[in-house]
């Protein structure tokens, strides 16, 4: 399936049904009186929330989703039939801004909403019956429904964040701590859409990893995939930046990880006037090296220490093709997890 993660389209309501002049015409009663109806509400534009999708790819074909307006009135005092709601599906985190950039709605927590209201069908002669105007021969018509262009915008819910250079090993690494299947292969972004892997901590504990694609230096102006896919770690507590220990790509690892965090200050510098916008350059990252089956134990110990100098703190090892200490990693972001929940 294409991955579609912002949408731009046209939302409005259905108008109200006009209310209906009749008169009541039947033997025996010449004075039968107005008997006209009530037109029908419009439908009412509704987000809804599903677990089963992850991508705006069904919404994108049609430019404009639109209820269905209510029915006229009809004599002896039948109601026009409501209009029918238009229910909109989206994935559960998508975020509906105006194209200003004002959320009018964020559906992380929220299962449905009601954003466009259906007009009012309009009132039936027989309403207007009184006393000293026992005929009238006027309804009302009915309201107008309400219309907005929207931009949907998808951010995916994941508890933690992989960020890194292509080729550090992150589909590897989403494969080997969950059941997600990624695209694998040895050349620069295998990975053209997020993914989410559930990770099993324990019998009774797990949590979502998101595997960020497309970052390199530069981003931020445009290079390889850009900054697209930043958004969709967002939403998560804290990063795991993996860093390519092996040096095979030819790139410095220490420089790796300065540049990706560079990009997230980027990231964040542009992004900052955004409603809602909470930094990324201040998560908390877990940096983890991987491809430590390529050096020797003299060689990551060295890596280990200059890391150690530059974070303050000693940088996890991995190997997310052989699986050496995978079982200690998946324990350790289950105890920073816990260490979010409590504070």
């Amino acid at each position: 399936m294409k991955f579609i993660d912002e949408v731009k389209i046209t939302l409005a309501s259905g108008r109200g049904g006009q209310g209906c002049v009749s008169f009541r015409r039947e033997a025996l009663l010449p004075r039968g009186g107005p008997d006209g109806g009530d037109g029908g509400k419009g439908g009412d534009v509704i987000i809804r929330t599903s677990r089963h999708i992850n991508s705006l790819v069904d919404i994108r074909p049609n430019k404009r989703y639109a209820a269905q307006s209510g029915q006229m009135g009809m004599g002896r005092q039948k109601s026009g039939q409501n209009g029918q709601d238009l229910v909109l599906i989206v994935p559960e985190g998508t975020v509906i801004r105006t194209l200003d950039g004002e959320i009018i709605v964020d559906m992380t927590d929220v299962h449905e909403y009601v954003i466009l209201k259906g007009g009012r069908g309009g009132k039936g002669n027989e309403f207007f019956k009184t006393s000293v105007n026992q005929a009238p021969d006027y309804a009302q018509p009915g309201e107008e429904g309400e219309e907005i262009e929207v931009k949907l915008e998808l951010k995916l819910i994941a508890d933690v964040g992989i960020v890194g250079f292509p080729n550090a090993g992150k589909s590897t690494l989403i494969s080997r701590i969950s059941a997600a299947k990624p695209k694998i292969a040895d050349y620069p972004f295998t990975t053209l859409t997020p993914n989410l892997g559930v990770v099993k901590a324990g019998d009774y504990s797990s949590f979502v990893v998101a595997d960020i694609p497309g970052l390199v230096k530069g981003a931020h102006e445009g290079v390889g995939l850009g900054i697209q896919f930043l958004k969709h770690v967002e939403r998560t507590r804290f990063f795991i930046h993996l860093v390519d220990a092996s040096g095979l790509s030819g790139r410095d690892p220490i420089q790796d990880y300065e540049d990706i965090n560079y990009e997230l200050k980027m990231y964040d510098e542009n992004n900052k006037e955004k409603e809602g916008f909470f930094p990324l350059a201040t998560r908390p990252q877990i940096v983890v090296l991987n491809k430590i089956d390529t050096l020797s134990e003299t060689q990551l110990a060295k890596l280990k220490n200059k890391f150690k100098d530059i974070i303050g703190a000693e940088p996890f090892a991995i190997s997310a093709v052989t699986g050496k200490n995978i079982p200690e990693f998946i324990q350790e972001l289950a105890r920073h997890i816990l260490k979010e929940d409590e504070e």
